[in-house]
């Protein structure tokens, strides 16, 4: 059988893997949209370099939209297959496809004024909100530690990768000429102190091992330390300077351990007395599908279910839905924190709330997770002193912090504390994706201090025969 790269190859997005085997079939590890790569990211995502009716099988390691993306995509092109994922990752995608689908067409129509100005034909979306909604008929969901069997020969089981809620290590076996082959995509790895979710479990021995590098050169502060610089940035924000706190959180995953964090120093007596607005419709939809699936909470979690009912709710928390509603935020005068998506700052309410905000050195703004170079993320916290937002210039006044350890990523010590629980004799080859080529290059070399061999990291449409 044939491994092809297509995506998340020295960089952090758009995770594609393609499996051909000797029969012909064509399985898809991750169907990832590319994101944050400026003028190059509507091509990148339109142009697949496979074709998609092609394709028999997606397995789905998560929902996050890098990983998951493009499904709609493939489905108005043809894609008639079957997308495995865990139960918790189907119910997510049934909220976040249908949102990336409602803010292409939204990006689309802003873009296409500008096309139509320079006498320039307009495009159409990558695809819609009713294209996302049609594609999820495809999607089987399949309980943790099943062996799931998509044909006679080849049988899938998700261990937990502890990167989000529903997030799975897909543990492949693949029969061919009498001869069985073990594949392990970890898709992302998560951290051994996730504030929501179980911690990574132990996955099968697998003979191909494919796993992100994302933070392959950095290390980590503990989540104490992080929950208590956010706790010291909260009152320094909102108390001491009397300003706005704005975050750009991911709508899974990050938004709910923030407030998570909030409710638990709520319940302590610790918080300010002062206003939470949770600003996207996802996240609050996405928080209702977490309530849905407490089976997938760890210990700490469970605890605090014993004397709290709801830790995605209380007094001085509010969920921000319509748009005029949002807008009214920007009005405000008192001190508040505004969490919003996107967590790179490239899309959603948030661009809006940093607009209203950056000029002003009352306020701050925290990154809490990783993006990409060229997002507004990423632009924010490389010490300029202007940005560009929706075309204009702003001065950047307000504070620009940065909490890297609530991200859903494991450092380069834990990801390599994860696989450990592989034979590393048995281990025939390991690629590493999903992260910039220095970082990869960097957990590439501390791997093989650890004793691991036969690393690649591959570049994209790179394939190998296995």
């Amino acid at each position: 059988m044939k491994i092809r790269f297509i995506g998340a190859t020295r960089e952090v997005t758009g995770s594609k893997h393609l499996i051909t085997t000797e029969s012909g079939k064509k399985i898809l590890l991750d169907c990832g949209m590319f994101q944050g790569k400026g003028k190059e990211t509507d091509s990148s995502n339109r142009d697949l370099g496979f074709v998609p009716r092609e394709i028999d099988y997606i397995i789905l390691t998560h929902a996050h939209i890098d990983h998951s993306g493009l499904i709609p995509y493939l489905f108005t092109l043809g894609f008639e297959g079957s997308v495995i994922c865990t139960d918790a990752t189907r119910n997510l995608c049934s909220l976040m496809l249908p949102d990336s689908g409602f803010i292409q067409e939204y990006d689309i129509k802003w873009y296409n004024k500008k096309l139509v100005k320079q006498g320039l034909p307009p495009i159409k979306p990558i695809y819609t909100h009713k294209d996302a909604i049609k594609a999820m008929k495809l999607f089987i969901g399949v309980s943790l530690n099943r062996d799931y069997k998509i044909e006679d020969n080849i049988t899938v089981k998700f261990t937990n990768s502890g990167h989000m809620l529903g997030s799975a290590v897909a543990n492949l076996s693949i029969l061919e000429n009498g001869k069985m082959t073990r594949i392990a995509y970890t898709g992302d790895v998560g951290r051994p102190t996730n504030r929501i979710v179980k911690p990574p479990a132990p996955f099968p021995q697998t003979d191909i091992l494919i796993t992100e590098s994302t933070y392959g050169d950095r290390i980590h502060d503990p989540h104490h330390e992080s929950e208590d610089a956010l706790l010291k940035i909260v009152e320094d924000t909102c108390v001491n300077k009397g300003g706005k706190l704005i975050i750009p959180s991911f709508s899974v995953g990050r938004t709910q351990e923030i407030v998570l964090s909030l409710n638990n120093w709520f319940n302590e007596g610790r918080l300010p007395l002062i206003d939470i607005y949770v600003d996207s419709p996802l996240s609050v939809n996405v928080t209702e599908v977490f309530r849905m699936h407490p089976e997938c909470y760890n210990k700490d979690l469970q605890e605090v279910l014993e004397s709290d009912s709801d830790p995605f709710g209380f007094e001085r928390l509010h969920y921000i839905k319509l748009i005029n509603d949002s807008k009214k935020l920007n009005n405000l005068k008192r001190p508040c924190v505004i969490i919003s998506a996107s967590g790179m700052a490239e899309a959603g309410r948030v661009k809006h709330h940093i607009k209203n905000s950056i000029e002003d050195a009352k306020n701050t703004i925290l990154m809490v997770g990783y993006c990409a170079p060229t997002t507004l993320g990423a632009r924010l916290q490389q010490g300029h002193e202007e940005i560009s937002i929706f075309g204009h210039k702003y001065k950047i006044n307000a504070a620009i912090k940065r909490l890297e350890s609530f991200s859903g990523h494991g450092d380069y010590t834990e990801m390599a504390s994860f696989i450990e629980c592989q034979n590393k004799d048995e281990l025939q080859k390991i690629f590493l994706v999903h992260g910039d080529y220095e970082a990869a290059e960097h957990y590439k070399s501390y791997l093989e201090e650890k004793g691991f061999k036969n690393i690649e990291i591959p570049e994209r449409d790179y394939e190998i025969e296995v």
